[in-house]
């Protein structure tokens, strides 16, 4: 490895292993420090990074002899995006409330603001990760690499669109069609069993997708179609 861009490309690579739970990439010394949820053969991390001028090996002096495989619980491998949607959920309710009522429409719009805002966040934390791992699955970003840098910039307009109310019927639309072409390459994954990494929160955090991921994506579509509607 020779610069930063090496160091991001391999650790996102590495983070798509469905069996990496989190991975520390250096470049001096160059090295990867690899937490799995069960052991990974130097072999298959080579194949997680590809065939390119980077080599993976194993090190004797660091590597430990007495690693356990225990498994992870559904609740401990979601917990970061669980946690998410409770604090997005909490101050949505919070916000609705004027008068001792509760505001449906004023909740989705908060809940759709604090949605997009919070997952471009992370996103944006790794970008060339991001489009890298959302390129294995979205239909788009297969086809036009570039829609990948590009989509974190639609979540945060999305954000910024539903927090100050901009033209309703628009955001709303573009929501719609966004996340609805979003979730197709999302439900292809979960039907055909593809153990890969989900891009929701970019490459902080090593989740695998799952039906967990169509619900987040279509909550939104639904959320969006029922503020058009109403």
């Amino acid at each position: 490895m020779t610069c930063s861009n090496c160091v991001a490309s391999v650790k996102s690579k590495l983070l798509i292993h469905p069996e990496v739970l989190s991975a520390e990439v250096t470049l001096d010394p160059q090295q990867a420090v690899i937490e799995m949820s069960q052991h990974i053969s130097t072999a298959d991390l080579q194949k997680a990074i590809g065939n390119s001028k980077y080599t993976i090996t194993d090190s004797p002096a660091t590597h430990d002899t007495h690693m356990k495989s225990n498994p992870v619980s559904w609740f401990a491998t979601y917990r970061p995006i669980l946690l998410i949607f409770a604090f997005i959920t909490g101050v949505s309710t919070i916000a609705s409330f004027h008068e001792g009522l509760f505001h449906g429409m004023q909740f989705m719009a908060v809940f759709m603001a604090g949605f997009f805002l919070v997952f471009s966040f992370f996103k944006f934390l790794n970008l060339k990760g991001f489009a890298s791992s959302y390129a294995m699955y979205d239909i788009v970003a297969k086809k036009i690499p570039a829609y990948g840098f590009i989509y974190p910039f639609l979540e945060l307009a999305l954000g910024i669109s539903y927090l100050t109310h901009f033209d309703p019927v628009f955001t709303n639309w573009a929501t719609l069609i966004i996340m609805g072409v979003s979730s197709i390459g999302v439900i292809e994954s979960v039907l055909n069993k593809r153990k890969i990494r989900c891009a929701c929160l970019g490459a902080v955090f090593n989740l695998p997708m799952s039906t967990v991921t169509i619900i987040e994506d279509l909550l939104m579509v639904v959320m969006a179609a029922l503020m058009l509607v109403l």
